[in-house]
């Protein structure tokens, strides 16, 4: 006899996403096919995610921090400056020495130059735009793998939707959950937006709002330097009237009903279908996610060191969440990509803009990020990544991407930019790639942005190729691209 359950294939179990559905595995009863019974068929499926690929920087990854440099930072204006070339192309700023020989920043970031012995830096990043000019879509390939066919003239995309592909950070924190009471994934302190698209490519998508980031926005505009100061985590507070004691009441409540479930519900009990109650109960109650966010524990000469600004405690507010056990943190730079001051579109008044408003607040935050996570004996375990969704064109005053510039402004730049990677398992002290005479084009080993993603899954022991399931029910790789196996030492 089988026990066939109705229901959407692919749809009837929290996993659903995993392809498992009615007609290939729910016939309990009689014999499993071949021999498989229920539980060996759903193992072998939850196995084949975490398939196993090895080599360099292979698993090494339990936690990783991006800093997610939206705007597009100017390459040859930071990490990446050009000598013997034309005034237009030539940075304003002068060219210094850093910790790794040969390799040059600019004078914008003193700091950074001082940490480069600890990270690598990748100056071929690359990729040749398909309605990808601007931000939104760009931010979307980069946060997911995949481009949309509904791109605008400008470069924009729809409104988030359940259909997108998911966060790579969503699909990290589904097949690497965590294993303490924490939040898996957090991203702060704003939306990845461009004008009035907010939020897309930051979503778990067709993997459903139980993988969603949980999103810390704090109250305030975007030139609030002080706004982490007012962090409110409400929804991790206990209320009032529910003491530990009648938590655990209800917890008890509900195993007593699930007890009294058919033998076809606990026939799956091990396969932890009440899991995101469990994980929300221990949450609430241990309070250890909210200590996490109590920035003032910190003493005041490491908030100083990060910076006082809303970028530098986001980078601390992240090093603490992963110190409490959070897989994922994203950290978007507070500024919307789209705009003017401290954003790093900088179609005009680069100069002032960059070196009083931008560079400064990145230099100081990620050096005391990667500094301090190395003190603690973090990084061996921490992917530390900043990057845009492109670069800045070579030539200033040129349009790339029907944007107006003026003479001291470049453009949006895909086709060559530069991106800082560190930790679990990264070289130290290595430059990844080269670009040409004018930061135009790589000239050797271009890194494309779902190679990027690909090395982030293969760091934390994920296939790049695992497959997952849309909300079609049809089967999708997690990235479409190699691992880049010479970042890893």
């Amino acid at each position: 006899m089988l026990i066939r359950v109705p229901g959407q294939p692919g749809k009837d179990l929290c996993d659903g996403h995993l392809g498992v559905s009615r007609r290939d595995v729910l016939r309990v009863g009689g014999s499993g096919v071949l021999g498989l019974s229920l539980g060996s068929m759903l193992q072998m499926r939850a196995a084949s995610a975490n398939e196993a690929v090895g080599g360099a920087g292979w698993g090494k990854a339990k936690s990783i921090i991006l800093c997610y440099l939206q705007g597009g930072p100017s390459h040859l204006d930071l990490w990446d400056p050009k000598e013997n070339v034309p005034e237009n192309v030539k940075s304003v700023f002068n060219p210094i020495s850093t910790k790794t020989t040969g390799v040059q920043f600019t004078e914008l970031l003193p700091q950074l130059a001082e940490v480069t012995d600890k990270a690598t830096v990748i100056r071929s990043m690359s990729y040749t735009p398909n309605g990808l000019f601007n931000h939104t879509a760009a931010i979307y390939q980069m946060m997911t793998g995949y481009t949309t066919d509904k791109v605008s003239p400008s470069g924009q995309l729809e409104p988030p939707s359940p259909k997108d592909f998911p966060n790579f950070g969503s699909n990290i924190i589904r097949l690497k959950p965590t294993n303490t009471p924490m939040l898996p994934f957090v991203m702060l302190p704003r939306p990845l937006q461009e004008s009035n698209v907010v939020g897309k490519g930051g979503t778990a998508g067709f993997l459903g709002k139980s993988f969603d980031p949980y999103t810390l926005y704090p109250e305030g505009d975007d030139m609030d330097m002080a706004k982490l100061d007012r962090i409110r985590v409400d929804d991790l507070e206990m209320r009032a009237d529910v003491y530990g004691e009648r938590l655990e009441r209800r917890a008890r409540l509900r195993d007593v009903v699930n007890a009294g479930m058919p033998e076809v519900d606990r026939a799956v009990k091990q396969f932890s279908l009440n899991e995101y109650y469990d994980r929300a109960l221990s949450l609430v109650a241990s309070g250890k996610a909210r200590d996490a966010f109590a920035l003032e524990q910190e003493s005041r000469e490491i908030r100083d060191r990060y910076g006082r600004h809303t970028f530098g405690q986001s980078c601390l507010l992240a090093r603490r969440l992963v110190e409490a056990g959070t897989r994922v943190v994203e950290v978007v730079w507070p500024k919307v990509a789209n705009s003017d001051n401290h954003s790093w579109d900088v179609h005009t008044g680069l100069p002032e803009r960059m070196k009083n408003q931008s560079a400064p607040m990145l230099d100081q935050g990620l050096s005391a990020l990667i500094a301090d996570l190395d003190d603690r004996g973090m990084l061996s375990e921490t992917l530390v990544i900043a990057v845009g969704e492109f670069g800045r064109s070579p030539q200033r005053g040129v349009s790339t991407s029907g944007n107006g510039n003026s003479a001291d402004g470049r453009d949006h730049w895909p086709y060559c930019y530069t991106g800082i990677i560190a930790g679990a398992g990264v070289k130290r002290g290595y430059v990844h790639g080269q670009s040409d005479a004018t930061g135009s084009a790589p000239l050797r080993d271009p890194v494309h942005p779902g190679q990027l993603l690909a090395t982030i899954y293969h760091a934390f022991g994920i296939n790049p190729q695992t497959i997952v399931y849309n909300h079609l029910n049809q089967p999708r790789e997690l990235v479409k691209a190699e691992s880049v196996s010479a970042l890893f030492a």
